[in-house]
C-alpha cells in the first residue's frame, strides 16, 4: 500500500508540475494587440431579414511572452500502449507545434471569423462544459439555431477513424474546422474573405509566420491552425487517469475511489466498455457510428450519417464524442434531447426503441437505481478539472 501511494504521489506531483511549467506567466513583454470584435447576435439582423455589421466592441488579445506548450505533452502509461496511440489520428504534414496551436487558439476564439462579428467556435463550444453547448442547439451569427446540439471537442486527436460530426461528413478535422464557418446557420463567413478580414490585423501577420513560416493568410492554413489547437485539448488528468496509473490495469480497483465508484467502474468494464474502451483502457470513444435506439421512425427523424451517404442502412447511426468530462458536456445525444446523466442511463437500461438500425449490442440491461448511481459515480471520475480551467485553451481576448 505504501508503494501503491507513493507512485500515486509521483504521478500527481509530475502533473501538476507538468501543467505549472507549460501554462507560464504573463509577463512584462505580453502580446497585447486591441481588436473590435463581438456584437449580439440580436442586433445582427437588419430590417430585411438580412445578416447586419453588428456594433463592434474593443476586446484586447493578449499572449504571454512565452507560447504556453501544446507540443510534446507527457501523456500518462495507458495513454503510451500500442494500441491507444493507434487511436492517433495526427497527420505527417500538420503536427502540433506551439506557435501553430497559439494561432489555432486566437482564432478559435475571434469573432471575426463569423460574418459579423458575433460569434466564434467559443460560442458554441465552451470550456467549462467540456467544449461543448450547454444549450441542447446553438444559436447561430444571425439569431437561427441549429438542428443539433454542438458536441464536445475533447481528445479530437483520438478518433482513429478521423471523421467528425455528428453525422461523420467531415473526413479530417482540417476539414471539419472550416465547415461552421461558412456555413450560412452558424457563422455566414466566405473563406475567400477572411484573409483580407484578418490581414487588417498586423498581429495575425506575425502569428501566421510564427506558424508556417511567412505571414501569409490563407483559408488552408486557418484549417491548419485551428486543427492544431483541437488536437492540443487533450484530457488525460482525471481521477480515472491517477487511479489507472497506480493500477496493473482497468479493471483492479482503484485506491483512490470510493466503493461505489468502484463499483460504477466494475458495472462499467463489464456493460458499456464493449463499445465505449474497446481494446485500451485511455480513450472513451466509440470507434464507428452507430444507432442506439433512439428513434424508432425511420421516416422522419434525423438521418445522421444516412442523410450523407443516402444508404439504408446508415439511417439514424450518429458519431458519438468522448465520455471525458460527460459529467458537464450534457445537455445529451445528436439533439440534446437527455438533459440528464440519469435519463441516459434510464434509456441504455431499456434498451432504446426498436429501430431496424439498432447496435446489436445497445440490449436492455436493467440497472437497478443503486447500479445507475454508481455508473453515475464513475462516470463523474472522467471530469479533468484541469483540462476545464487551463489557460492555454481559454480566450486570449479581454
Amino acid at each position: 500500500m505504501d508503494l501503491i501511494r507513493g507512485v500515486f504521489a509521483f504521478f500527481l506531483t509530475g502533473w501538476v508540475l507538468a501543467l505549472g511549467l507549460s501554462s507560464g506567466e504573463w509577463g512584462p513583454s505580453e502580446w497585447v494587440s486591441k481588436v473590435h470584435a463581438q456584437g449580439t447576435p440580436s442586433a445582427a439582423v437588419g430590417a430585411s431579414g438580412a445578416p447586419d455589421k453588428a456594433r463592434p466592441t474593443e476586446r484586447t488579445l493578449r499572449l504571454p511572452a512565452t507560447p504556453y506548450q501544446y507540443a510534446d505533452v507527457t501523456l500518462p502509461p495507458h495513454f503510451m500502449t500500442t494500441a491507444a496511440r493507434r487511436f492517433d489520428n495526427t497527420p505527417p504534414d500538420n503536427p502540433v507545434t506551439d506557435a501553430g496551436a497559439t494561432l489555432g487558439r486566437v482564432l478559435f476564439y475571434d469573432t471575426r471569423l463569423s460574418a459579423n462579428n458575433t460569434v466564434s467556435c467559443a460560442s458554441c463550444h465552451v470550456q467549462a462544459n467540456g467544449f461543448a453547448d450547454p444549450n441542447g442547439v446553438s444559436r447561430g451569427f444571425a439569431g437561427g439555431h441549429t438542428d443539433r446540439h454542438a458536441m464536445n471537442l475533447v481528445n479530437l486527436r483520438f478518433h482513429p477513424r478521423a471523421r467528425f460530426f455528428w453525422d461523420e461528413r467531415a473526413g479530417n478535422l482540417e476539414e471539419m474546422t472550416l465547415l461552421p464557418i461558412e456555413n450560412s446557420l452558424e457563422m455566414g463567413r466566405t473563406l475567400d474573405e477572411l484573409p483580407e478580414a484578418l490581414g487588417r490585423d498586423p498581429r495575425y501577420g506575425e502569428l501566421f509566420r510564427d506558424a508556417f513560416g511567412d505571414p501569409r493568410i490563407t483559408p488552408e492554413r486557418i484549417g491548419r491552425a485551428l486543427a492544431q489547437f483541437l488536437r492540443s485539448m487533450l484530457s488525460y488528468q482525471s481521477r480515472y487517469d491517477v487511479g489507472r496509473a497506480v493500477a496493473r490495469s482497468a479493471a483492479e480497483d482503484f485506491p483512490n475511489y470510493t466503493l461505489q465508484e468502484n463499483r460504477g467502474k466494475a458495472l462499467f468494464m463489464r456493460n458499456c466498455a464493449v463499445c465505449h474502451l474497446e481494446n485500451q483502457e485511455a480513450h472513451f470513444v466509440v470507434n464507428t457510428p452507430v444507432n442506439t435506439g433512439l428513434d424508432e421512425d425511420t421516416r422522419t427523424t434525423d438521418g445522421g450519417v444516412g442523410d450523407i451517404t443516402l444508404k439504408p442502412a446508415d439511417m439514424g447511426l450518429f458519431k458519438s464524442p468522448s465520455l471525458r468530462n460527460v459529467e458537464v458536456t450534457g445537455p445529451y445525444m445528436h439533439d440534446g434531447r437527455f438533459a440528464t446523466l440519469e435519463a441516459v442511463l434510464e434509456h441504455y437500461s431499456s434498451g432504446g426503441k426498436n429501430h431496424p438500425n439498432r447496435d446489436i449490442r445497445v440490449q436492455p440491461l436493467h440497472f437497478t437505481a443503486s447500479e445507475k448511481a454508481a455508473l453515475i459515480g464513475f462516470l463523474k471520475t472522467l471530469t479533468d478539472h484541469a483540462f476545464l480551467t487551463d489557460p492555454k485553451f481559454s480566450d486570449p481576448f479581454q
